[in-house]
């Protein structure tokens, strides 16, 4: 490992090389990383966004408000689109950006090398992970951005997710809760909300959506009274009348629950900000990326954020005339997912993202063909820019196609030929 900054290429070859160690949920290692970085994280303070759908988004919509209010915010977020320096945001003459991939790789070659001292003192082969690399890094990059208050998104659970270092008070959002990364969370939306809370400690204050589940509202509740910390409901309906550049339904609420975050969190919030604020847009979330037809991508993922993804398509598009492209990865309810997806597309091309987790092609068509769909309604096309302009060319100019199942599939559809950086995680 040299002294001198890496390159974005060093940077993210070093970033894929840490995938083989795949994820492993403990909080010595980011900690030990961040003291040999000077602590970054404790120079701003942190709104923490946890849940299973929504979490980029809000977080997006907080830095959004943030900087509206006059704030210099910053935004981690995960996974990326295209390259790495896309998970953290930082402050840009008044406004958000990526941070430039030089700065992120420089910002990786620091975290690499306190890493490195770190991992002299553990087990051989407990080495520090690539999104504990990604978070230190991104922490850095506030701290060296002057960053006031950041958004940080939760990676997967909450309990042990290497973004929960952050100082408290802060205030924290619950977006939303259903059945995902059960491999790791828990089968139920009990125990899911349970690791997900476990962010909030004494002096938080947690922000919650009307419409959780009887099961993850009482867990809420319970966390807030066990810490000593505050709650604060927000119904949906208080971003009625915003004109959100974000298309879709289940973006009212996530820009509401980000309003709130920023209101508790700088005890203001005006409505020039919120105005401001809702032309935010939101990579890979119904983005268009074509005409004749008109061709959206979204990064749905689980039976979940289909629903939303279908109450969406019910209202804008006519069944008979909408494909869909889907692609998933391999720990996904695929089953479930399609099941909410069929009802509102004419035909279905299977396809599979780059990814090494995804699930094939055609045991997705299997699952759908199982679910009833027929076999003159499905079409197999592995390779997904294939599949999209193979969906393009079945559908009427007038009609839609919705490419969708994975934000890694988003990525392969939206980046550059030779751009996107494959990441499994």
């Amino acid at each position: 490992m040299t002294d001198g900054a890496w390159s974005p290429a060093e940077a993210t070859a070093f970033l894929l090389e840490r995938e083989l160690f795949g994820m492993r949920f403990e909080l010595d290692r980011i900690k030990s990383v961040l003291a040999e970085l000077g602590n970054p994280h404790q120079s701003f303070r942190s709104i923490h966004i946890v849940g299973t759908n929504g979490k980029s988004s809000t977080s997006r919509f907080c830095a959004a408000l943030l900087t509206a209010e006059g704030v210099r915010a910053g935004a981690y977020l995960s996974p990326h689109l295209v390259g790495f320096n896309e998970r953290a945001l930082v402050p840009v003459d008044g406004s958000l950006e990526p941070a430039s991939p030089e700065a992120f790789a420089s910002a990786i070659s620091e975290a690499a090398r306190a890493a490195q001292k770190v991992e002299q003192g553990l087990d051989p082969g407990d080495l520090v992970t690539q999104f504990e690399l990604v978070t230190a890094a991104s922490f850095l990059l506030f701290a060296r951005a002057n960053v006031a208050v950041a958004a940080v998104e939760a990676g997967l659970g909450g309990r042990l997710d290497a973004t929960n270092v952050l100082d408290s008070p802060k205030v924290v959002v619950l977006t939303s809760i259903g059945l995902d990364h059960t491999r790791w969370l828990g089968s139920d939306e009990e125990s899911i909300a349970a690791e997900k809370l476990a962010v909030v400690s004494a002096g938080d204050t947690l922000v919650i959506p009307t419409g959780l589940s009887p099961e993850a509202r009482g867990v809420a509740e319970e966390r807030v009274e066990l810490c000593g910390a505050s709650l604060r409901v927000v119904d949906p309906a208080e971003s009625r009348g915003v004109d959100l550049a974000a298309v879709g339904e289940f973006q009212l609420s996530n820009f509401a629950l980000a309003a709130a975050a920023v209101e508790e969190t700088l005890g203001r919030l005006g409505v020039e900000a919120r105005i401001s604020a809702a032309s935010t847009l939101v990579p890979g979330r119904l983005s268009t990326v074509g005409q004749t037809p008109l061709t959206l991508v979204d990064a749905a993922h689980n039976q979940q954020g289909a629903a939303g993804l279908a109450s969406y398509l019910h209202s804008t598009s006519d069944r008979n005339t909408t494909t869909g492209v889907v692609g998933m990865l391999d720990d996904k309810d695929a089953a479930g997912f399609l099941a909410a997806m069929i009802p509102c597309v004419s035909r279905l091309v299977l396809t599979q993202p780059l990814n090494p987790r995804a699930l094939s092609a055609e045991r997705l068509a299997a699952v759908a063909g199982e679910l009833g769909v027929p076999r003159e309604d499905l079409v197999v096309e592995a390779d997904p820019r294939k599949a999209l302009e193979l969906a393009k060319s079945m559908t009427d100019p007038e009609g839609t196609v919705i490419a969708t199942g994975s934000v890694h599939l988003v990525g392969d559809l939206v980046a550059d030929p030779g751009e996107r950086v494959v990441s499994s995680l």
